[in-house]
Formats: C-alpha cells, sequence, structure tokens
C-alpha cells in the first residue's frame, strides 16, 4: 500500500548571492536540505514555514516574521514502488532574503548536524533533498513563474 503524502514547506534564503542549507545525517550518510519540514493538522503552511524556520535556523521569531515569496517550487517526491521506504512528500518552497549577520543561526532541532552557505556552483554533487539544485541555479528573486517538479515518480 502506497503512503498518503506528505506536505513539507521549506525556504530558499538567500544572504549575499549564497543559500542557506541545513546538514542533516540519515542512515550514515549526509544530506542537504533547505531549511524547513513539516505541515502539521490546523496549520497553514506560512505558519507552519515560520515554525519550522525558528526550530531550524534561529532566524525568524514568532513577533518578527520573514517576509517570504511564493511558494516559488512545487516538487511532488515519490519513491519508487521497490525501495526500502516508502514515501510520498509534496514540497512547497518558498523563498527569502537575508540581512544583517548570520553568526546567530543555530538550531533547535537534533536532525540538523549544520548550516552552511552555499555559492550556486557549489550545488553540484551535493546530495540536496529535493534534488533542485538546477532549478535553484535559474531561480531569480521576483521571478514569477513557479517550478513545478517530479522525482521519482513511477
Amino acid at each position: 500500500m502506497r503512503p498518503e503524502p506528505r506536505v513539507r514547506v521549506s525556504a530558499l534564503l538567500r544572504w549575499q548571492g549564497r543559500i542557506l542549507l541545513c546538514r542533516h545525517e540519515k542512515r550514515g550518510s549526509e544530506h542537504w536540505l533547505l531549511p524547513g519540514g513539516g505541515v502539521r493538522g490546523g496549520e497553514s503552511l506560512t505558519e507552519a514555514l515560520h515554525r519550522e524556520l525558528s526550530e531550524e535556523t534561529g532566524l525568524v521569531h514568532r513577533g518578527d516574521p520573514l517576509a517570504v515569496e511564493g511558494p516559488v517550487a512545487i516538487v511532488d517526491s515519490i519513491s519508487p514502488e521497490r525501495s526500502l521506504w516508502s514515501k510520498h512528500v509534496v514540497h512547497l518552497i518558498f523563498a527569502a532574503d537575508l540581512s544583517g549577520s548570520l553568526e546567530d543561526v543555530s538550531s533547535h532541532d537534533e536532525a540538523v548536524r549544520g548550516h552552511r552557505l552555499f555559492e550556486l556552483d557549489d550545488l553540484d554533487g551535493l546530495a540536496l533533498h529535493p534534488p533542485i539544485a538546477r532549478f535553484l541555479r535559474r531561480f531569480q528573486p521576483g521571478d514569477p513563474c513557479v517550478y513545478l517538479g517530479a522525482l521519482w515518480a513511477p
């Protein structure tokens, strides 16, 4: 039986021409993700996004939400039928520009093992989930288009 889809929100956080990613470790391998996470029942997409950004980066505080654009991308991830872990995730990706210092970036989420700013050219060969490096290199602030992608589609 195929699992019910999960909804995940994340943010493409831009700072001085670079993108902030979170490092996760799962089953002994390293993955880089846009900061974000799952949407809870009864929670709006932007409420979930601000909660997750607060937990994973410490950059968003309840009284001081981050101005986000989007969603700028929607990616449908469906694992192959014969995979060990069957899952279906709908990723809604927003974008925001950061300013000031990023010295205080920290996480309250035990799955996050660190943060790093990446130049767009550094994304090649990186284990980025969802794998949207090609889209990120094309994306420009204010783009009216939305990237619609399917990953691992049957």
